[in-house]
Protein backbone atom coordinates (compact mmCIF):
# COMPACT_ATOMS: atom_id res chain seq x y z
CA UNK A 1 0.00 0.00 0.00
CA UNK A 2 1.21 3.48 -0.90
CA UNK A 3 0.09 6.62 0.92
CA UNK A 4 0.42 10.28 -0.05
CA UNK A 5 -0.67 13.54 1.56
CA UNK A 6 -1.33 16.46 -0.80
CA UNK A 7 -1.49 19.62 1.27
CA UNK A 8 -2.60 22.97 -0.15
CA UNK A 9 -1.58 25.38 2.60
CA UNK A 10 -4.26 27.86 3.64
CA UNK A 11 -6.78 27.01 0.91
CA UNK A 12 -10.02 27.36 2.97
CA UNK A 13 -11.58 30.80 3.19
CA UNK A 14 -14.84 32.67 3.69
CA UNK A 15 -17.59 33.52 1.22
CA UNK A 16 -16.57 36.57 -0.85
CA UNK A 17 -19.07 39.02 -2.28
CA UNK A 18 -17.21 39.49 -5.57
CA UNK A 19 -17.42 35.72 -6.08
CA UNK A 20 -21.18 35.70 -5.55
CA UNK A 21 -20.77 34.63 -1.94
CA UNK A 22 -18.63 31.63 -2.86
CA UNK A 23 -15.31 30.82 -1.24
CA UNK A 24 -12.21 30.66 -3.47
CA UNK A 25 -12.34 26.83 -3.19
CA UNK A 26 -15.94 26.85 -4.43
CA UNK A 27 -15.20 29.33 -7.20
CA UNK A 28 -11.90 27.90 -8.47
CA UNK A 29 -11.90 25.27 -11.20
CA UNK A 30 -10.79 22.09 -9.43
CA UNK A 31 -12.11 19.13 -11.45
CA UNK A 32 -9.70 16.56 -10.01
CA UNK A 33 -10.32 17.39 -6.35
CA UNK A 34 -14.05 17.48 -7.13
CA UNK A 35 -13.75 14.02 -8.72
CA UNK A 36 -12.07 12.64 -5.58
CA UNK A 37 -14.55 14.33 -3.25
CA UNK A 38 -17.48 12.75 -5.07
CA UNK A 39 -15.95 9.28 -4.80
CA UNK A 40 -13.93 9.29 -1.58
CA UNK A 41 -14.41 10.07 2.08
CA UNK A 42 -14.87 13.79 2.73
CA UNK A 43 -15.37 15.69 5.95
CA UNK A 44 -13.93 18.34 8.23
CA UNK A 45 -10.95 18.01 10.56
CA UNK A 46 -9.90 20.17 13.50
CA UNK A 47 -6.16 20.53 13.01
CA UNK A 48 -5.76 23.17 15.73
CA UNK A 49 -6.33 21.88 19.30
CA UNK A 50 -8.24 24.26 21.60
CA UNK A 51 -6.00 26.91 23.08
CA UNK A 52 -3.24 26.54 20.46
CA UNK A 53 -2.30 29.22 17.92
CA UNK A 54 -3.57 28.50 14.38
CA UNK A 55 -0.11 28.36 12.87
CA UNK A 56 1.25 26.14 10.12
CA UNK A 57 3.47 24.52 12.73
CA UNK A 58 0.61 23.23 14.88
CA UNK A 59 -1.60 22.41 11.89
CA UNK A 60 1.04 20.50 9.93
CA UNK A 61 2.05 18.51 13.01
CA UNK A 62 -1.60 17.42 13.20
CA UNK A 63 -1.77 16.44 9.55
CA UNK A 64 1.49 14.51 9.89
CA UNK A 65 -0.25 12.54 12.66
CA UNK A 66 1.36 14.08 15.75
CA UNK A 67 -0.74 15.44 18.59
CA UNK A 68 0.59 19.01 19.09
CA UNK A 69 -0.43 18.83 22.74
CA UNK A 70 2.31 16.27 23.34
CA UNK A 71 5.17 17.53 21.14
CA UNK A 72 4.74 21.18 20.12
CA UNK A 73 7.42 23.54 21.47
CA UNK A 74 7.39 26.26 18.80
CA UNK A 75 7.83 26.76 15.09
CA UNK A 76 11.48 27.68 14.81
CA UNK A 77 12.99 24.52 16.33
CA UNK A 78 11.37 22.62 13.46
CA UNK A 79 12.85 25.05 10.94
CA UNK A 80 16.25 24.71 12.61
CA UNK A 81 16.13 20.94 12.11
CA UNK A 82 15.45 21.41 8.40
CA UNK A 83 18.40 23.76 8.11
CA UNK A 84 20.74 21.34 9.88
CA UNK A 85 21.18 23.61 12.89
CA UNK A 86 21.60 21.60 16.09
CA UNK A 87 19.98 22.93 19.26
CA UNK A 88 21.28 22.21 22.72
CA UNK A 89 18.77 21.58 25.53
CA UNK A 90 18.89 25.24 26.63
CA UNK A 91 19.06 26.85 23.19
CA UNK A 92 16.09 28.76 21.76
CA UNK A 93 15.39 29.09 18.03
CA UNK A 94 13.53 32.05 16.50
CA UNK A 95 12.07 32.58 13.04
CA UNK A 96 13.74 35.67 11.59
CA UNK A 97 11.75 37.41 8.87
CA UNK A 98 13.29 40.09 6.69
CA UNK A 99 10.46 42.63 6.71
CA UNK A 100 9.68 46.11 5.46
CA UNK A 101 8.51 48.62 8.07
CA UNK A 102 6.94 51.95 7.12
CA UNK A 103 7.28 55.07 9.28
CA UNK A 104 4.28 57.37 8.93
CA UNK A 105 4.67 60.55 10.98
CA UNK A 106 6.43 58.66 13.77
CA UNK A 107 4.11 55.65 13.79
CA UNK A 108 5.72 52.49 12.43
CA UNK A 109 3.63 49.99 10.46
CA UNK A 110 4.24 46.43 9.19
CA UNK A 111 4.26 47.24 5.48
CA UNK A 112 5.42 43.85 4.13
CA UNK A 113 6.17 40.71 6.15
CA UNK A 114 8.21 39.29 3.21
CA UNK A 115 10.07 42.35 1.85
CA UNK A 116 8.40 41.85 -1.50
CA UNK A 117 9.22 38.12 -1.44
CA UNK A 118 12.90 39.00 -1.57
CA UNK A 119 15.00 36.44 -3.43
CA UNK A 120 17.00 33.84 -1.58
CA UNK A 121 20.23 35.11 -3.14
CA UNK A 122 19.62 38.69 -2.00
CA UNK A 123 18.50 37.66 1.47
CA UNK A 124 21.62 35.54 1.99
CA UNK A 125 23.72 38.66 1.42
CA UNK A 126 21.73 40.48 4.06
CA UNK A 127 21.87 37.67 6.61
CA UNK A 128 25.63 37.44 6.10
CA UNK A 129 25.93 41.18 6.82
CA UNK A 130 23.80 40.86 9.94
CA UNK A 131 25.81 37.86 11.14
CA UNK A 132 29.08 39.75 10.65
CA UNK A 133 27.88 42.73 12.68
CA UNK A 134 25.59 41.17 15.28
CA UNK A 135 26.51 37.49 15.52
CA UNK A 136 28.50 36.29 18.53
CA UNK A 137 28.69 33.36 20.96
CA UNK A 138 25.17 34.17 22.17
CA UNK A 139 23.31 34.92 18.92
CA UNK A 140 23.70 33.02 15.65
CA UNK A 141 22.20 34.03 12.30
CA UNK A 142 21.42 31.27 9.77
CA UNK A 143 20.18 31.90 6.20
CA UNK A 144 17.05 30.20 4.93
CA UNK A 145 14.82 30.74 1.90
CA UNK A 146 13.53 34.10 0.60
CA UNK A 147 12.46 36.19 3.62
CA UNK A 148 12.45 33.21 6.05
CA UNK A 149 15.57 32.80 8.21
CA UNK A 150 16.71 31.62 11.64
CA UNK A 151 18.18 33.14 14.79
CA UNK A 152 19.52 30.89 17.55
CA UNK A 153 19.90 32.26 21.06
CA UNK A 154 22.30 29.97 22.87
CA UNK A 155 21.13 29.46 26.47
CA UNK A 156 18.24 31.79 25.60
CA UNK A 157 14.95 32.79 27.15
CA UNK A 158 11.56 31.30 26.29
CA UNK A 159 9.08 33.27 28.43
CA UNK A 160 8.44 35.76 25.66
CA UNK A 161 5.41 37.15 23.82
CA UNK A 162 6.12 37.35 20.07
CA UNK A 163 3.76 37.94 17.13
CA UNK A 164 3.97 36.57 13.57
CA UNK A 165 4.49 39.51 11.21
CA UNK A 166 1.88 38.24 8.73
CA UNK A 167 -0.70 38.62 11.51
CA UNK A 168 -0.15 42.38 11.66
CA UNK A 169 0.10 43.38 7.99
CA UNK A 170 -0.70 47.09 7.71
CA UNK A 171 -0.87 47.53 11.48
CA UNK A 172 1.18 49.64 13.87
CA UNK A 173 3.92 47.40 15.27
CA UNK A 174 4.17 49.01 18.71
CA UNK A 175 1.69 46.71 20.54
CA UNK A 176 3.30 43.63 18.97
CA UNK A 177 6.97 44.20 19.78
CA UNK A 178 8.68 41.50 21.90
CA UNK A 179 7.64 41.37 25.53
CA UNK A 180 8.80 39.26 28.46
CA UNK A 181 12.01 37.83 29.85
CA UNK A 182 14.88 38.83 27.59
CA UNK A 183 12.76 41.01 25.29
CA UNK A 184 15.19 43.93 25.60
CA UNK A 185 17.92 41.90 23.88
CA UNK A 186 15.66 41.02 20.98
CA UNK A 187 14.50 44.62 20.63
CA UNK A 188 18.13 45.75 20.53
CA UNK A 189 18.90 43.26 17.75
CA UNK A 190 15.91 44.45 15.75
CA UNK A 191 16.93 48.10 16.15
CA UNK A 192 20.55 47.38 15.20
CA UNK A 193 19.44 45.42 12.16
CA UNK A 194 17.58 48.43 10.80
CA UNK A 195 20.76 50.52 10.56
CA UNK A 196 22.73 47.67 8.96
CA UNK A 197 20.04 46.92 6.37
CA UNK A 198 19.47 50.60 5.52
CA UNK A 199 23.15 51.04 4.66
CA UNK A 200 23.51 47.81 2.68
CA UNK A 201 23.91 48.28 -1.12
CA UNK A 202 20.92 46.01 -1.76
CA UNK A 203 18.65 48.55 -0.09
CA UNK A 204 19.23 51.15 -2.78
CA UNK A 205 19.31 48.54 -5.55
CA UNK A 206 15.85 47.25 -4.67
CA UNK A 207 14.45 50.77 -4.33
CA UNK A 208 15.88 51.75 -7.73
CA UNK A 209 14.33 48.60 -9.25
CA UNK A 210 10.92 49.46 -7.79
CA UNK A 211 11.10 46.56 -5.31
CA UNK A 212 10.37 46.52 -1.61
CA UNK A 213 13.59 46.58 0.43
CA UNK A 214 14.18 44.69 3.67
CA UNK A 215 14.72 47.32 6.35
CA UNK A 216 14.34 45.31 9.58
CA UNK A 217 14.34 41.84 11.06
CA UNK A 218 11.28 40.51 12.91
CA UNK A 219 11.61 37.69 15.44
CA UNK A 220 8.87 35.20 16.33
CA UNK A 221 7.92 31.50 16.56
CA UNK A 222 10.48 30.71 19.26
CA UNK A 223 10.98 27.43 21.09
CA UNK A 224 13.32 24.65 22.18
CA UNK A 225 13.94 21.34 20.44
CA UNK A 226 10.92 18.96 20.62
CA UNK A 227 10.84 15.21 21.16
CA UNK A 228 8.96 13.18 18.53
CA UNK A 229 8.63 9.55 17.47
CA UNK A 230 9.87 8.61 14.03
CA UNK A 231 7.36 7.52 11.39
CA UNK A 232 8.81 4.04 11.43
CA UNK A 233 8.16 3.76 15.18
CA UNK A 234 4.78 5.50 15.12
CA UNK A 235 3.21 4.15 11.91
CA UNK A 236 5.61 1.47 10.71
CA UNK A 237 6.23 3.43 7.51
CA UNK A 238 9.16 4.82 5.59
CA UNK A 239 8.57 8.08 3.82
CA UNK A 240 9.63 11.39 2.33
CA UNK A 241 8.72 15.06 2.56
CA UNK A 242 8.56 17.49 -0.36
CA UNK A 243 8.20 21.18 0.51
CA UNK A 244 9.85 24.54 -0.08
CA UNK A 245 9.20 25.47 3.56
CA UNK A 246 11.73 24.75 6.29
CA UNK A 247 8.98 24.26 8.87
CA UNK A 248 7.48 21.30 7.01
CA UNK A 249 10.88 19.85 6.19
CA UNK A 250 11.82 20.16 9.86
CA UNK A 251 8.85 18.07 10.95
CA UNK A 252 10.06 15.51 8.42
CA UNK A 253 13.55 15.54 9.95
CA UNK A 254 12.18 14.80 13.43
CA UNK A 255 9.90 12.14 11.90
CA UNK A 256 12.90 10.41 10.34
CA UNK A 257 11.67 10.96 6.77
CA UNK A 258 13.73 11.63 3.66
CA UNK A 259 13.79 15.34 2.78
CA UNK A 260 13.56 15.91 -0.98
CA UNK A 261 14.46 19.36 -2.28
CA UNK A 262 13.01 19.98 -5.72
CA UNK A 263 14.79 22.51 -7.97
CA UNK A 264 12.57 25.54 -8.53
CA UNK A 265 10.40 24.95 -5.45
CA UNK A 266 9.91 28.46 -4.12
CA UNK A 267 6.91 28.36 -1.79
CA UNK A 268 5.06 30.83 -4.03
CA UNK A 269 3.04 30.99 -7.26
CA UNK A 270 6.12 30.36 -9.38
CA UNK A 271 6.98 27.11 -7.62
CA UNK A 272 7.83 24.00 -9.61
CA UNK A 273 4.51 22.18 -9.18
CA UNK A 274 5.11 19.49 -11.79
CA UNK A 275 8.61 18.84 -10.49
CA UNK A 276 7.23 18.29 -7.00
CA UNK A 277 4.60 15.86 -8.29
CA UNK A 278 7.20 13.92 -10.28
CA UNK A 279 9.52 13.78 -7.27
CA UNK A 280 6.69 12.45 -5.09
CA UNK A 281 5.87 9.62 -7.48
CA UNK A 282 9.55 8.76 -7.74
CA UNK A 283 9.89 8.70 -3.93
CA UNK A 284 6.98 6.27 -3.67
CA UNK A 285 9.00 3.76 -5.67
CA UNK A 286 11.24 3.37 -2.59
CA UNK A 287 8.99 4.54 0.27
CA UNK A 288 5.54 3.79 1.69
CA UNK A 289 4.52 7.42 2.25
CA UNK A 290 5.05 10.95 0.88
CA UNK A 291 3.98 14.29 2.33
CA UNK A 292 3.75 16.87 -0.48
CA UNK A 293 3.24 20.44 0.72
CA UNK A 294 2.39 23.50 -1.43
CA UNK A 295 2.63 26.93 0.19
CA UNK A 296 1.27 29.15 -2.62
CA UNK A 297 -2.41 29.48 -1.53
CA UNK A 298 -1.34 30.57 1.96
CA UNK A 299 1.14 33.14 0.66
CA UNK A 300 -1.55 34.53 -1.64
CA UNK A 301 -3.91 34.99 1.30
CA UNK A 302 -1.26 36.68 3.43
CA UNK A 303 -0.71 39.19 0.64
CA UNK A 304 -4.47 39.71 0.24
CA UNK A 305 -4.62 38.71 -3.44
CA UNK A 306 -7.86 36.97 -4.43
CA UNK A 307 -6.65 36.52 -8.01
CA UNK A 308 -3.45 34.82 -6.86
CA UNK A 309 -5.29 32.59 -4.41
CA UNK A 310 -7.66 31.30 -7.06
CA UNK A 311 -4.73 30.70 -9.40
CA UNK A 312 -2.80 28.88 -6.63
CA UNK A 313 -5.78 26.59 -5.92
CA UNK A 314 -6.31 25.84 -9.61
CA UNK A 315 -2.59 25.19 -10.11
CA UNK A 316 -2.60 22.87 -7.10
CA UNK A 317 -5.45 20.88 -8.67
CA UNK A 318 -4.07 20.73 -12.21
CA UNK A 319 -0.33 20.49 -11.56
CA UNK A 320 -0.19 18.52 -8.30
CA UNK A 321 -3.40 16.58 -7.72
CA UNK A 322 -4.01 15.61 -11.35
CA UNK A 323 -0.59 14.07 -12.08
CA UNK A 324 -0.52 12.39 -8.67
CA UNK A 325 -3.96 10.83 -9.17
CA UNK A 326 -2.88 9.47 -12.53
CA UNK A 327 0.54 8.37 -11.36
CA UNK A 328 -0.70 6.54 -8.26
CA UNK A 329 -2.53 4.01 -10.41
CA UNK A 330 0.68 2.16 -11.19
CA UNK A 331 1.04 1.19 -7.53
CA UNK A 332 -2.22 -0.79 -7.48
CA UNK A 333 -3.27 -0.22 -3.88
CA UNK A 334 -2.97 3.38 -2.76
CA UNK A 335 -4.63 6.10 -0.72
CA UNK A 336 -4.53 9.87 -1.14
CA UNK A 337 -5.25 12.41 1.59
CA UNK A 338 -5.94 15.84 0.10
CA UNK A 339 -6.26 18.58 2.69
CA UNK A 340 -5.23 22.04 3.80
CA UNK A 341 -3.54 22.58 7.14
CA UNK A 342 -5.65 25.57 8.24
CA UNK A 343 -7.85 28.30 6.69
CA UNK A 344 -6.26 31.60 5.70
CA UNK A 345 -9.13 33.99 4.91
CA UNK A 346 -8.26 36.81 2.54
CA UNK A 347 -10.28 39.24 4.66
CA UNK A 348 -8.02 38.61 7.64
CA UNK A 349 -4.79 37.89 5.76
CA UNK A 350 -3.87 35.42 8.48
CA UNK A 351 -4.78 31.97 9.81
CA UNK A 352 -7.85 30.82 11.72
CA UNK A 353 -8.51 27.68 13.73
CA UNK A 354 -11.68 26.65 11.87
CA UNK A 355 -11.86 22.99 10.73
CA UNK A 356 -10.55 22.18 7.27
CA UNK A 357 -12.17 20.12 4.48
CA UNK A 358 -10.34 16.90 3.66
CA UNK A 359 -10.67 14.03 1.19
CA UNK A 360 -9.39 10.48 1.55
CA UNK A 361 -9.47 8.84 -1.88
CA UNK A 362 -8.78 5.14 -2.39
CA UNK A 363 -9.16 4.92 -6.17
CA UNK A 364 -12.92 4.34 -6.04
CA UNK A 365 -15.06 5.15 -9.06
CA UNK A 366 -18.51 5.09 -7.47
CA UNK A 367 -20.07 8.55 -7.20
CA UNK A 368 -21.63 9.33 -3.84
CA UNK A 369 -24.91 11.25 -4.06
CA UNK A 370 -25.21 14.77 -2.72
CA UNK A 371 -21.56 15.82 -3.05
CA UNK A 372 -21.07 18.73 -5.44
CA UNK A 373 -17.31 19.01 -5.15
CA UNK A 374 -14.38 19.79 -2.89
CA UNK A 375 -14.98 22.86 -0.75
CA UNK A 376 -15.80 23.96 2.78
CA UNK A 377 -19.58 23.89 2.34
CA UNK A 378 -19.74 20.45 0.73
CA UNK A 379 -17.45 19.02 3.43
CA UNK A 380 -19.67 20.45 6.18
CA UNK A 381 -22.77 18.91 4.55
CA UNK A 382 -21.32 15.42 4.98
CA UNK A 383 -21.76 15.79 8.74
CA UNK A 384 -18.43 14.05 9.37
CA UNK A 385 -16.13 15.99 11.68
CA UNK A 386 -12.82 14.62 12.93
CA UNK A 387 -12.42 16.38 16.27
CA UNK A 388 -8.76 15.38 16.65
CA UNK A 389 -7.10 16.36 13.38
CA UNK A 390 -3.97 14.38 14.23
CA UNK A 391 -6.03 11.24 13.64
CA UNK A 392 -6.17 11.97 9.90
CA UNK A 393 -3.13 9.74 9.42
CA UNK A 394 -4.84 6.94 11.33
CA UNK A 395 -7.87 7.41 9.09
CA UNK A 396 -5.66 7.33 6.00
CA UNK A 397 -3.70 4.21 6.96
CA UNK A 398 -6.47 2.30 8.79
CA UNK A 399 -8.63 -0.39 7.29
Amino acid sequence: MKYIVLLGDGMPDEGIASLGGKTPLQFARTPVMDFMAQRGLMGLANTIPPGYPPGSDVANLSVFGYDPRTCYTGRSPLEAASMGVALGPDDVAFRLNLVNLRDDAGTVFMADYSSGHITTEESHELIAALAAELGDSEFEFHPGVSYRHLLVWRNGKVKLELTPPHDISGKCIEPYLPKGDGAEKLLRLMKQSQSILAHHPLHRQRLDAGKTPANSIWLWGHGKAPRMETYRDKFGLTGAVISAVDLVRGIGVYAGLEIIKVPGATGYLDTNYLGKAAAALDALERHDFVYLHVEAPDESSHSGSLENKIQAIEDFDSKIVAPICEGMKKFGEYRILCTPDHPTPLRLMTHTSDPVPFIIYRGEDVVKPGIEGYDEVSAAKTGFILEDGFRLMELLTGE
